[in-house]
């Protein structure tokens, strides 16, 4: 059985009802406005052959009623306000990077509300934030490479080397709240004994060449350098998740750019 739907509306006697090609969607309604005497200078937009004003002017429930794709008129080029799509609602690769400072280093900061593959049914990510060379750049992240869906983002540098960050919830080694530190996972030795081998994928035993306890800003910073394979970590917890900051180099790399890798790595900090 077929509904159909009628539309009506009051108009002065002397004229008629008639939509006019160039009228207004009201935004947030389902009803097209006639008789609308605004000339507006925009482009008009044709869906299935009928004159639509652009995706700017429309709200939310009337694109999805004419069939429209959800974008930001920002993002199809049009002028006005249209309806912004939160960060949160896109996962993967979102900007957070700054403009080089005068020594050429940037640094990215994990946006409020990236989303990601991992943390359903956890509180929000504590953002964090590292600084790298100029020629650093995000690479996408898939599911299938090694740390699974908990690798929140990787950075690299045909140069110098590799980053990635894990975010992996406390609960899943130990029960400590929602306000977990690092030291009450345990001491470095037993962190890098239980977390080096997501890292490198494989154990770490007589692979640790150095391991550092720093403070900053009242939070406790676990550093190790392992060799082989050539790499730093850098963990803490934050929230109710544990974070590995991890830097990979070949070993022309490692040998020639160990400096700006030892530097992002003492760079990281959860915020």
């Amino acid at each position: 059985m077929g509904t159909t739907l009628f539309a009506s509306c009051w108009v002065p006697t002397q004229s008629k009802c008639k939509p006019k090609p160039d009228m207004h969607v009201k935004k947030q309604s389902l009803l097209l406005r006639c008789c609308e005497e605004d000339e507006s200078t925009r482009n008009d937009v044709s869906v299935g052959g009928k004159p639509v004003k652009p995706i700017g002017l429309l709200g939310r429930r009337s694109a999805i009623v004419l069939g429209l794709p959800l974008f930001s008129a920002a993002a199809l080029g049009f002028p006005g306000d249209g309806f912004a799509i939160k960060q949160g609602l896109l996962a993967g690769r979102i900007p957070g990077l700054s403009e080089p400072d005068e020594k050429g280093w940037r640094t990215y900061q994990r946006p409020d509300e990236k989303s990601g593959g991992h943390g359903v049914g956890w509180s929000p990510i504590i953002p964090y934030k590292f600084k790298v060379p100029q020629d650093w750049d995000e690479v996408p992240v898939s599911i299938a490479d090694l740390g699974g869906t908990e690798i929140d983002l990787r950075f690299a540098s045909p140069q110098e080397g590799r980053l990635f960050v894990i975010v992996a919830p406390v609960l899943r080694f130990a029960d400590l709240g929602d306000d977990a530190k690092i030291e009450e996972i345990g001491p470095p030795e037993k962190v890098i004994n239980a977390f080096g081998p997501e890292v490198i994928g494989e154990n770490v035993e007589g692979k640790v060449l150095s391991m550092d306890v720093v403070q900053h800003s009242g939070r406790t910073y676990y550093q190790f350098e392992l060799e082989p394979p050539h790499v730093l970590i850098t963990a803490t917890a934050a929230g109710n998740r544990l974070y590995l900051f991890n830097i990979t180099a070949k070993g022309l790399q490692w040998k020639r750019h160990y400096k700006d890798l030892k530097q992002i790595a003492d760079s990281f900090r959860v915020v």
